[in-house]
């Protein structure tokens, strides 16, 4: 899903107009983005966390001439999914057996 399929879906969802939609998206990432680039968690009860991960500056090597290069600190972003958002989505899971004769999966 990209944001204009995601945009349709809000305004469907919401009875919104796809303009309303889009400003009420753009709102949302906008806030998102501000207290995240601020060092704020960022924590959506269902859905998940945003966090915001510290990372050290280390020594690198090139992998062409092996040269060791100074890697300067980042910052770097990890979304833990909510407990009700994981559960929503092992249950929508499509089964993954084969059903390719002699391959053990399905039935020949």
């Amino acid at each position: 899903m990209n944001k204009a399929e995601l945009i349709d879906a809000i305004a469907t969802s919401a009875e919104l107009s796809k303009a309303d939609a889009a400003r009420a998206l753009d709102a949302t990432i906008a806030s998102i983005s501000k207290a995240l680039q601020k060092g704020d968690t960022v924590t959506v009860i269902g859905f998940g966390s945003f966090v915001v991960r510290e990372r050290a500056a280390r020594t690198g090597r090139n992998p062409k001439t092996g040269e060791v290069i100074p890697v300067k600190p980042k910052r770097g972003l990890l979304f833990r999914t909510g407990k009700e958002l994981r559960d929503r989505v092992n249950r929508a899971a499509p089964t993954t057996a084969s059903t390719l004769p002699g391959d053990g999966g399905g039935t020949p």
